[in-house]
């Protein structure tokens, strides 16, 4: 991979990693534009290490919650009289990261197998764009984050794991269910963020150990690291500009955005311009 490639796949990482818009499906489109083969191990592995620049980002942009939430959860464990809304939250998350986790470890020959391919994010980006129009529209949204428990948590990891499909978005499955659940956009977004940061740096610490050779004998670990600092510095300020929209808009125009995305990768693959795998 040359290194304006990986510039260009850390700013696309970057942009795209907290929208409801699924950035492993944009990564993926980007990759097979530029010719390189999707399906090979150090690319996989590359996209899923890319993860943790955007997720240093978010690190860093909510430090303050997390040393919250870890104090509180800290304090909680010691005395049952300091139990309180940001104990429940560490609960929470700590929950929906294992849900998560187990989900994709065993799901994890689909990853880097069928589901590898430009139709399986067709499918993705139109499918759970449904989903979405759904969860905007029904979403109660009387519910604040001091209302989040364990069970929002367990079952916000299982659909986060809906982002093993390319296309999906694991900001979109998360946002979404919470939606449903009834929390309001801000919380179901910031609940996101707290969601992906364990998921995603865990991940690409994982391919980045389990898949180091190939990194080396691939894409390179010049390229990873360039892409990982591109994605991270871009993400900074997406999650800003993600926050101020959703505090004032609906999701209608990441829906439309998803399904013209979807259309012009058919279009793509109709045509023999790409093709899937």
């Amino acid at each position: 991979m040359n290194w304006w490639q990986s510039i260009v796949l850390g700013i696309v990482e970057g942009i795209t990693e907290f929208l409801p818009i699924s950035s492993t499906g944009h990564l993926t489109v980007t990759e097979k534009l530029m010719g390189l083969p999707i399906d090979d191990a150090s690319v996989t592995a590359y996209t899923a290490i890319i993860q943790v620049g955007a997720m240093i980002a978010s690190i860093i942009y909510f430090w303050s919650d997390i040393v919250r939430f870890a104090t509180a959860w800290f304090a909680g464990l010691r005395d049952a009289g300091k139990r309180n809304a940001d104990y429940r939250m560490g609960w929470a998350i700590i929950a929906g990261f294992a849900v998560t986790a187990v989900i994709a470890l065993l799901a994890e020959p689909l990853i880097t197998g069928p589901l590898r391919s430009l139709w399986a994010v067709v499918a993705g980006l139109v499918g759970w764009s449904i989903v979405m129009f759904v969860g905007d529209r029904l979403g109660k949204q009387t519910r604040g984050e001091d209302s989040i428990t364990v069970r929002d948590g367990i079952i916000l990891g299982a659909l986060q794991s809906l982002a093993l499909v390319p296309g999906v978005s694991r900001s979109g499955a998360t946002i979404t269910t919470g939606l449903l659940l009834g929390l309001d956009r801000v919380s179901a977004t910031r609940m996101s963020f707290f969601l992906g940061i364990p998921t995603l740096v865990a991940s690409g610490l994982y391919q980045a150990v389990k898949e180091a050779k190939h990194i080396a004998d691939g894409v390179g670990w010049a390229s990873t690291a360039i892409g990982t600092v591109v994605s991270g510095v871009v993400a900074y300020a997406s999650i800003a500009w993600l926050l101020r929209y959703v505090s004032k808009n609906n999701f209608t125009g990441f829906i439309i955005y998803r399904i013209a995305l979807a259309i012009v990768i058919v279009v793509l693959l109709a045509t023999q311009v790409i093709s899937a795998t």
